[in-house]
């Protein structure tokens, strides 16, 4: 009676053991890989940084576009007083009237009265 026992406790011990081993067995399974983790952060990263790009790009094609009205406004506004100048120095009479504003360059003139 007693090895019948002491069989059934060691049946017993080894059935636990067993369980064990499943159940970290399958926690482990269930678990994602380190490298997994890091490239999923990876592609959360590059898709952030991607709307970045694109907000910046937006923000330096708007740039581009008015630092090309303002040229235009200083162009515009040199060449006319050049013309000017060189009108008033020639005689003592009335300047010529203005050469037709580019639309480029109106946006940039409205605070000078033009």
């Amino acid at each position: 009676m007693r090895t019948e026992m002491l069989t059934a406790l060691a049946a017993l011990g080894v059935a636990g053991v067993t369980a064990i081993g499943a159940v970290v067995s399958a926690v482990v399974g269930r678990r994602q890989p380190r490298g997994q983790a890091r490239r999923d952060d990876f592609t959360a990263v590059t898709a952030r940084l991607d709307k970045d790009i694109e907000r910046l790009e937006t923000r330096l094609s708007n740039s581009e576009i008015r630092i090309a009205g303002q040229s235009a406004a200083i162009t515009y506004l040199s060449t006319w007083t050049r013309s000017l100048v060189g009108f008033v120095r020639a005689s003592g009479l009335q300047p010529p009237a203005a050469p037709p504003i580019p639309d480029e360059a109106k946006p940039h003139l409205h605070d000078i009265g033009v």
